[in-house]
Order: structure tokens, then C-alpha cells, then sequence
């Protein structure tokens, strides 16, 4: 396979990036790992979950698959959907981001993710604040490179 960089990171990764948002649901954890371990096979190494995915049953069961080879994959997942019925369990809020990430490194049993996307704008933080709380992840090691999704 021909890998490209991601941006200006020098980072090799597929043209194909794998979504993993039917693992846990549509596809269950056996038919999941049939669809990962094709994707290996035929050279993908870059997958995307997100905290939301199945209730956090997509990154369970990406956490499991990754387990053998993590340091070859780049792994990104996402916040920002509400996660329960609790008034701050939603956005990008830096409360918000601290809960969501160690929570999601949990449930894919790894120290970081390479990418980890705001997955959605939130009206209500101030933009400078969801940044600083996703810089201070690259600083603690905890995320490689911040990112959005769905904003245009």
C-alpha cells in the first residue's frame, strides 16, 4: 500500500481511513474484528472511533483488536455528543475534555491517541479554552494532535 502524510505531521497513514462507528452495533464484536483484521491485511493502519460510538462499545472493541500491534496503527477518536443526562456531559468544555479522554483511552487500553477530534463546534466554550485544555493533552502526552470534525 501506498501510504500518504497526514498534513504536515510526517506521519504515514492509508488512504483509507477505517470508521469504526457501526463496531458494537451493526457489526458485532466478531464481524468487527473480521473487518479489522481485512483492513490489516490489506495494509490500513489508520482507524477512527469516537466516545459516542455504540455507547463507548466501538472503542471497547477497537481496544481489544489494537492491542497486539498499537504502536503501528494511528488511532483517533472523538468528543463532544452528549454522554448521559448530566448538564456538563457534553461539549468542549475543559471539564468535558478531561472526563472524555481518560475515559476513552480506558475503553481502547492505550496511553494516547494520535488524533483526537472536537466532534462538533460548541456555542457555549469560548474556542480559546477548548484549545488550551487540548494543548495541555499534548503536553501531558495524552492526545499527539488536536483536531475538529463536522464544523463547516
Amino acid at each position: 500500500m501506498e501510504y500518504r502524510l497526514l498534513g504536515r505531521t510526517g506521519v504515514r497513514v492509508s488512504p483509507l481511513c477505517m470508521g469504526t462507528m457501526t463496531f458494537g452495533d451493526s457489526a458485532d464484536e466478531a464481524e468487527s474484528a473480521r473487518i479489522f483484521n481485512r483492513c490489516r491485511e490489506v495494509g490500513i493502519n489508520f482507524f477512527d472511533c469516537a466516545n459516542g460510538y455504540a455507547g463507548g462499545r466501538s472503542e471497547e472493541i477497537l481496544g481489544r483488536l489494537i492491542a497486539d500491534s498499537r504502536d503501528d496503527l494511528v488511532i483517533t477518536s472523538k468528543f463532544g455528543f452528549p454522554q448521559g443526562s448530566d448538564v456538563n456531559a457534553q461539549g468542549a468544555s475543559r471539564r468535558h475534555i478531561q472526563i472524555q479522554i481518560e475515559r476513552s483511552l480506558k475503553r481502547l487500553n492505550t496511553d494516547r491517541l494520535d488524533i483526537y477530534f472536537v466532534h462538533r463546534f460548541d456555542p457555549d466554550t469560548p474556542i480559546e479554552d477548548t484549545i488550551r485544555a487540548l494543548d495541555d493533552l499534548v503536553h501531558q502526552g495524552k492526545i499527539l494532535y488536536p483536531a475538529l470534525s463536522n464544523w463547516a
